[in-house]
């Protein structure tokens, strides 16, 4: 058997976000769709982890498995990439696939996912899909000081979707931090091992919410603390929301041209 990590990038305006919905189109049904119709066989492939609809994605990583060495018989990677990228749709593009050894897996093996989330201060119509607009003043100085507590914690219950089916809240998050773009643009970054549902846009809105005053920073510990998504603040647009790095162990990483 051989394994084959694809990283791809796509903009989810149009898609009921990367896993395979009843009811709607999601990225990995379309890739899922492109690799059985080139391979001629059925695929299936295992993404990173979720992205929720309008979520986009700078990096993404999915792999799959080729029993029979279709890969190799049509050309290889580089052959699959370019067949992949002529017959996805325009918001989907595949940036690399390489073989792994079998016991990667693009989901378990990854040690750190970074997001960015954008904001702009000032009406911009070319913002709208991929940035939030803010109208209200904020103390970008304030949200980072709350934004440090984040860094201290384990357990980000409070900033999980409710009836979610996880085993554990628990998460290492090792960067949160709000930077100046230019004048008019900001961009939230976390970086953490693991995220929960819905997770990095309940943060942002409670951060919002230090920002414009309504929230101190001891009241944002002790959210924190309650481990109760009611005590949190509202969830931030998706549109403005990027997975923008996956990071894995070296062993999987050298084999990257």
């Amino acid at each position: 058997m051989h394994r084959y990590f694809i990283f791809l990038s796509f903009n989810g305006a149009r898609y009921h976000g990367w896993q395979v919905q009843p009811n709607g189109m999601s990225v990995q049904q379309k890739l899922q769709e492109a690799l059985s119709t080139i391979l001629r066989t059925d695929i299936e492939v295992t993404g990173a982890g979720r992205t929720d609809a309008g979520v986009h994605a700078s990096m993404m990583v999915a792999h799959f498995d080729d029993s029979n060495e279709n890969v190799d018989g049509m050309g290889g990677t580089y052959q699959l990439t370019y067949k992949l990228n002529r017959l996805l749709p325009y918001d989907i593009a595949i940036q690399q696939i390489m073989e792994v050894p079998e016991t990667a897996h693009a989901r378990f093996s990854a040690t750190a996912r970074t997001y960015f989330y954008f904001i702009h201060t000032k009406k911009d119509p070319f913002l709208g899909d991929r940035s939030c607009f803010i109208h209200y003043d904020l103390d970008f100085s304030l949200m980072n000081k709350a934004a440090a507590l984040l860094l201290e914690n384990d357990d980000f219950a409070a900033f999980c979707k409710a009836k979610t089916d996880v085993k554990t809240t628990i998460c290492q998050v090792t960067k949160a931090q709000w930077e100046q773009i230019d004048e008019h643009r900001w961009r939230f970054t976390i970086t953490a091992n693991r995220f929960l549902r819905n997770m990095v846009r309940a943060v942002v809105g409670t951060l919002i919410d230090v920002g414009r005053g309504r929230v101190t920073i001891e009241q944002f510990a002790d959210i924190l603390a309650s481990h109760r998504r009611t005590e949190a603040g509202e969830s931030m647009p998706p549109q403005a929301l990027f997975l923008h790095k996956i990071e894995y162990p070296s062993e999987i990483t050298s084999l990257m041209a």
